[in-house]
């Protein structure tokens, strides 16, 4: 029997290391899979920079001398002549063409159409509200919904149709995602206004996906969600059921005020705001509950005027949730409505989500984790979710220094490196110090990048890596000069 014990014994103890080393080796191999990811990227950005030297020094030849082109024409931009193709269609490149691997590889995922996402959530929520709320007069809804529209729009929908001037900083390369400079990833969903105004809707609800380059933290990312609302009225729909409506006119010609365009009379004004702040505070009610707190916030926005920006005190906290305002009437005119007045809102789903379901980090809204997803899983939309969190891996800090170049510098620029090198384990990029040497001027950056994997710990070893890689490519792609 001793005997017996021994060996049964001496094969447990062999069958456990061998357990042991199978689990080591899967370990191994994803970490090996994960470095490699981050190393592949850069070794596409060498490679590009190759392709890319002799076309730099004949296309810049004109620059003075120690001129160096913006750091923005490098991303991701292919060779001269080469072609991007997106959604099954083909977008040759040029000198604004900068999306990143990072954002292109989110193109299409369309999070507000996958059921019980809880983007989707609040999606079915406002939709269901407005179907319920609002009908024709045949019964059926009176607005429509569009939430399967292309991201990819042209620079004329995404800024001219909504009247941004041209030289406005909305335009500007460091915070959009352009294939080249007709075309580009839309920066809202009121990139479609126009185009379904000039179809003949006077009520419709847009959703989508949109794209800006922006800073890193828990509350941003470069693809999100939006809601887009546009109601248009006639002289009759405005005016019935007012006293004397009939006299009342929709449009006079007088001078723009802060409270009014030139266009309009007061009463219609009046009447436009009023409908428009009434149905916000209807629907956030419907989402938050009863009893909320709203304020609006006079504001600008260049598709809009008077503006407004809803706040609504949530656990003792002023929160920013939407913007909205009378629609300028020059762009409804130009759309084919000159005998209408209208409003439009635009809204965050992530926004509305983070703060209704309590969800803490924006990557979150991207995992396929199950533990995060299942939670969602609801047999009512409009059932009442509390996030429970995921257990919170510990973080891997490392900072980067480095000086700035004489020209050309973006921090947008930086941040998209970032991304797209070390994807979504990075939390967040804090630019912690600023310094200026007292005798060259030159200007030094440090930067904290916090790495935090959701779904399990990272070693100092595994980041180091990528930071390495990162620190690379910001000399061969910025221009800086490090201090590493």
């Amino acid at each position: 029997m001793a005997d017996t014990k021994d060996m049964f014994t001496f094969y447990r103890v062999k069958l456990d290391l061998c357990f042991a080393c199978v689990l080591f080796a899967e370990f191994v191999k994803e970490v090996s899979t994960m470095v490699c990811s981050a190393l592949r990227r850069v070794a596409h950005v060498r490679v590009y920079l190759v392709r890319k030297a002799s076309g730099v020094s004949r296309g810049h030849q004109h620059q003075a001398l120690g001129s160096r082109p913006a750091a923005s024409e490098f991303a991701a931009r292919g060779a001269p002549g080469s072609v991007v193709e997106l959604l099954g269609k083909p977008y040759p490149q040029d000198d604004y063409s900068n999306l990143s691997q990072k954002v292109l590889s989110r193109v299409g995922r369309n999070l507000h159409n996958q059921q019980h996402h809880p983007l989707w959530l609040i999606k079915e929520r406002v939709k269901e509200h407005f179907y319920k709320q609002y009908v024709g007069r045949f019964g059926t809804p009176l607005f429509s919904v569009y939430d399967d529209l292309s991201p990819v729009v042209t620079t004329w929908q995404n800024f001219d149709s909504l009247l941004i001037p041209a030289g406005h900083p909305s335009r500007k390369k460091g915070d959009n995602y352009y294939l080249n400079r007709t075309h580009m990833l839309r920066a809202h969903t009121s990139a479609h206004q126009w185009d379904l105004l000039h179809a003949g809707l006077d009520a419709f609800l847009v959703v989508g996906d949109v794209y800006r380059r922006d800073q890193i933290d828990s509350q941003h990312y470069p693809v999100f969600h939006q809601l887009e609302a546009v109601r248009l009225f006639s002289k009759h729909e405005l005016f019935a059921g007012i006293k004397n409506g009939e006299s009342l006119q929709l449009f006079e010609q007088s001078s723009r005020s802060a409270h009014k365009q030139e266009t309009h009379t007061m009463e219609a004004m009046k009447l436009v705001e009023f409908d428009l702040k009434q149905t916000l505070t209807r629907l956030v009610t419907h989402l938050f509950g009863d009893g909320l707190d709203i304020r609006w916030v006079d504001c600008y926005f260049p598709f809009t005027h008077p503006s407004f920006e809803m706040e609504i005190n949530f656990h003792g906290e002023w929160l920013e949730v939407l913007g909205c305002g009378v629609m300028e009437q020059q762009l409804v005119n130009s759309a084919g409505a000159q005998d209408r007045v209208g409003w439009a809102f635009g809204l965050g789903l992530e926004r509305l989500a983070m703060i209704l379901y309590d969800i803490p980090d924006i990557r979150l809204f991207w995992s396929e984790d199950e533990r995060f997803l299942k939670q969602f899983l609801v047999s009512d939309i409009n059932q009442k979710v509390k996030f429970q969190p995921l257990s919170k891996y510990p973080a891997v800090i490392n900072d980067i220094s480095f000086w700035l170049p004489s020209e050309n510098y973006s921090e947008n620029d930086f941040y998209d490196l970032v991304r797209t090198i070390g994807g979504d384990l990075v939390e967040k990029v804090d630019l912690i110090d600023k310094f200026e040497h007292p005798k060259t001027h030159r200007t030094s950056h440090c930067y904290r990048i916090t790495y935090r994997h959701m779904e399990r710990t990272l070693s100092q070893s595994e980041v180091r890596h990528i930071h390495q890689a990162v620190q690379e490519a910001a000399v061969q792609l910025l221009g800086v000069e490090g201090r590493f």
